[in-house]
């Protein structure tokens, strides 16, 4: 076998998803997911409790990362241009992308440039938005990736339904089948003793990446956060993998979101409380990276950071939906929603599934699909995910503020709108109004208040799913007419 191996297949992308009834529903007949997503995120909620509960000002917590964020979005241009100012005094060289096909096209290049067909990767959210796996494959430079659950779903050829847990639908067993067939295929094989204790499985991918650490020359990785004051890059992990890569590999190039900027050093100290009590139940994350730049002698000597916009501009300019963009990925309000947890994350159609991808990925992408215009109504708004959510997101107003938009963009001819403009003008005049209750009241007499017979269509299936309220044998005002002329009682 080659160093680097064979040609690796792709992993499916969420191009073409159905929008999320269709793909919930289908979602809900996998009982075998539906029972690993309650009982992890069930253990992931309990932890996150436990040591929230410690922090005896978490909510004055909460709103010093809500507000710290805010003001980032406030003056979004003037520290973007502070952090290139700092990083690029650092050694780093700074480069733009507009959308996820420029900051590819820029990805591509760079790693054609050192001569190298294969890359190592930190688990990155922005990297699978802008699908860099795909673009690079396609110019044949195989993208390794090696947080453990990443590793998960690009040997099984999946898609990731988790934002920190991207193979949760997948149990131990599952996963030993994958390593058994898939990982001799791209490098070194599981063990043929492999069984499917977790220790065990840890242990198969650690020997399956080694081999690939070693070797690699380019390295890429997001950032959970890049500090414009001194143009730091953080990045905060569980296992050590993202360590590896941002030591060993002379070249570093890190795809950033142009929100994950925070305005000075001391506004980390917050974060680096937040995220990890809200995202793994942790007081802090096992492994916490920091870089700014090259340093001699220490880590890549070759630093690029490719800050990217793809549609982040755009949640920007709503005053309401901008809101959205001071998320920092950490998973809280997935574990904690009832809709989430029964129909999984493939069912939203993108990297950020759950509540917070029901209203990021219509802002970032626009609603022109049928799964991103069905996103917004992928929620009970019980509350729920504001309450986990460290950022004081209110994901409720937003679902609400982004149906409404969804709703006038379909315009006035569509069935809900005619039957909202005739309940309209029936409300509008007593005395039509009058008549339909008149009208209401015969007609109970006449069908003796049985229910409708099946209807074709959605109507059909909306009246399938209710139980229709006897009609009344009175409207109110016949009722308050007989009261009033009730000799025993009068009127008061």
């Amino acid at each position: 076998m080659s160093a680097v191996g064979p040609v690796q297949q792709t992993s499916p992308t969420f191009v073409g998803m159905p929008k999320f009834p269709y793909a919930a529903r289908s979602a809900l007949e996998n009982t075998q997911q539906r029972r690993n997503l309650a009982h992890a995120t069930g253990v992931i909620r309990a932890k996150r409790a436990k040591v929230v509960a410690e922090v005896p000002r978490w909510e004055e917590l909460r709103q010093a990362g809500a507000d710290a964020k805010d003001e980032v979005l406030g003056h979004l241009a003037d520290y973007l241009v502070q952090a290139e100012e700092a990083l690029t005094r650092g050694g780093a060289v700074v480069h733009w992308a507009r959308d996820a096909a420029e900051a590819n096209r820029i990805v591509v290049d760079l790693v054609k440039a050192v001569g190298t067909g294969e890359v190592v990767k930190v688990k990155s959210m922005a990297t699978q938005e802008i699908e860099l796996n795909e673009a690079l494959e396609a110019e044949g430079i195989h993208a390794w990736e090696t947080d453990l659950a990443e590793l998960i779903v690009q040997l099984g050829h999946d898609r990731p339904s988790h934002i920190l847990v991207p193979a949760i639908h997948r149990n131990r067993s599952e996963i030993r089948e994958i390593f058994r067939r898939e990982m001799g295929l791209v490098g070194r094989p599981a063990p043929d003793d492999l069984t499917d204790e977790p220790r065990r499985l840890a242990e198969a991918a650690r020997l399956h990446l080694r081999e690939k650490f070693l070797r690699a020359k380019v390295a890429i990785s997001g950032a959970n956060f890049l500090v414009a004051e001194t143009g730091t890059l953080v990045v905060v992990e569980s296992e050590g993998n993202g360590r590896m890569c941002l030591t060993l590999p002379e070249t570093l190039i890190s795809v950033v979101g142009i929100e994950k900027v925070l305005p000075t050093w001391q506004d980390l100290g917050t974060f680096l409380q937040l995220l990890p009590r809200s995202s793994t139940g942790e007081r802090m994350n096992p492994y916490t990276s920091m870089w700014s730049g090259v340093h001699e002698g220490d880590g890549p000597q070759n630093v690029h950071v490719v800050l990217i916009d793809n549609g982040r501009t755009h949640v920007l300019a709503d005053p309401v939906g901008r809101e959205a963009l001071r998320c920092i990925r950490c998973s809280a309000c997935l574990n904690t929603c009832p809709v989430y947890e029964r129909a999984g994350g493939h069912a939203y159609g993108s990297v950020y599934p759950g509540p917070i991808g029901s209203i990021l990925n219509p802002q970032l992408r626009g609603t022109a699909s049928d799964v991103d215009r069905s996103l917004p109504f992928a929620s009970t708004l019980c509350g729920a995910c504001f309450e986990a959510c460290p950022m004081r997101i209110d994901i409720p107003k937003l679902l609400v503020h982004l149906r409404a938009k969804v709703v006038d963009a379909k315009g006035r001819n569509t069935a809900e709108a005619r039957a909202m403009a005739a309940g309209a003008w029936l409300f509008a005049d007593a005395r039509r109004l009058e008549k339909a209750q008149k009208g209401s009241v015969l007609a109970g007499k006449v069908l003796g208040n049985r229910q409708p017979p099946p209807l074709p269509g959605a109507m059909g299936m909306w009246l399938g799913a209710r139980d229709i309220p006897d009609l009344p044998a009175q409207t109110f005002r016949q009722w308050w007419n007989a009261r009033g002329s009730d000799s025993s009682g009068g009127q008061s």
